[in-house]
């Protein structure tokens, strides 16, 4: 990559255009909750790519003068003062990538029994890329479910035993109500599937890499089933890790802002959850790293000293780490109302 020669005073508060992904298991919750205007394809759309970078593409930027721009040339042109000094790259082939993935996940069935590798897995296996990710419920369906971990009352012999014979594997997994405000952290190693009827914020490490355990025995549109990887699931599942991955939301009101922690203790990202009903500021010189601003379920605007930005719902905003202090205002129309809005930082 080459050497930065910009100063970063070009730079503000960055919206980028969704991207879309055709899926098998994808739902009408885009749509139908977020107001998306979804592309035509053979398959519904289960996955909205909000901020990416990589080999195959990037997050095109649709605001402000630098409108059009990539997040891929972002990153060549402007790395340190759009990254900060706490902030590493993802490595993919040589080059250097945006370190984080965020996108949305619209779910009308059940997704695949999968598991995710660490680093130490990529390293034994000579291939992929280690991947740890938190997904926050923005919307379910009544009777929607989270499978997240073992259960602690099975053991890996049952396990694989069920995998062999075709057993239930539902059955051996720890399973949750999916219920809006909750948060889940899927660390490398960990079993999981998203439910039917789901529609879930996932901020991730920037990474490709899924192993597929179980595909419910499902058939593609052209009659075959799709790719399942036991050999390798099974160098990366944690049959130590029984812990409880759900992270439960507040459920009361207030009539002040509140700040909830989510992640903190994950290397890779942190992630708050703020319950706004009134503006408040951040800056990002307090962690020298650039920020990530989601609205959950109104419109918030950005403001700082290089420029303003509404986020719709549903939608999430670059905030350059030379931003410094910069503010957000709930858009709400009504008193009584609270904004939801995700605060991601590395």
């Amino acid at each position: 990559m080459q050497s930065t020669q910009r100063s970063g005073t070009e730079l503000y508060p960055l919206l980028f255009t969704p991207a879309y992904a055709e899926r098998i298991w994808g739902g009408h919750l885009l749509k139908d909750k977020l107001g998306r205007i979804l592309p035509e394809g053979k398959l519904p759309m289960g996955e909205a790519w909000e901020i990416y970078d990589r080999p195959m593409g990037s997050s095109v930027v649709e605001n402000g003068p630098l409108k059009g721009k990539n997040l891929h040339w972002l990153m060549n042109e402007f790395r340190g003062p759009l990254l900060g000094n706490n902030s590493g790259c993802t490595v993919i082939g040589g080059k250097e990538y945006f370190p984080l993935l965020v996108k949305l996940l619209d779910s009308a069935q059940t997704l695949s029994l999968q598991v995710h590798p660490s680093a130490s897995d990529c390293l034994a296996m000579g291939r992929g890329e280690e991947k740890n990710e938190l997904w926050y419920i923005i919307h379910a369906e009544r009777s929607a479910r989270i499978f997240a971990g073992l259960s602690p009352f099975v053991s890996k012999t049952q396990f694989l035993d069920a995998l062999e014979s075709g057993g239930d594997l539902e059955e051996l997994l720890q399973s949750f109500d999916a219920c809006p405000g909750d948060a889940y952290f899927i660390h490398a190693g960990r079993l999981h599937a998203i439910g039917a009827g789901v529609l879930l914020l996932e901020i991730q490490q920037n990474s490709d890499t899924t192993y597929r355990v179980s595909d419910w025995g499902r058939i593609t549109p052209d009659g075959t089933r799709r790719p399942l990887h036991i050999a390798e699931a099974m160098r990366c599942i944690d049959f130590a890790d029984r812990a409880v991955a759900r992270i439960t939301g507040p459920s009361d009101f207030s009539s002040h802002n509140r700040k909830y922690a989510i992640l903190e203790e994950c290397r890779y990202f942190q992630v708050t959850d703020l319950k706004l009903v009134e503006e408040i500021y951040q800056n990002t010189e307090s962690t020298n790293t650039f920020h990530l601003v989601t609205s959950i379920d109104h419109a918030v605007k950005v403001e700082c000293s290089s420029g303003n930005v509404l986020i719709p719902a549903g939608r999430t905003c670059l905030i350059p780490a030379c931003t410094g202090r910069y503010k957000i205002v709930p858009q709400l129309e009504k008193e009584g109302e609270t904004a939801d809005v995700i605060l991601t930082t590395r």
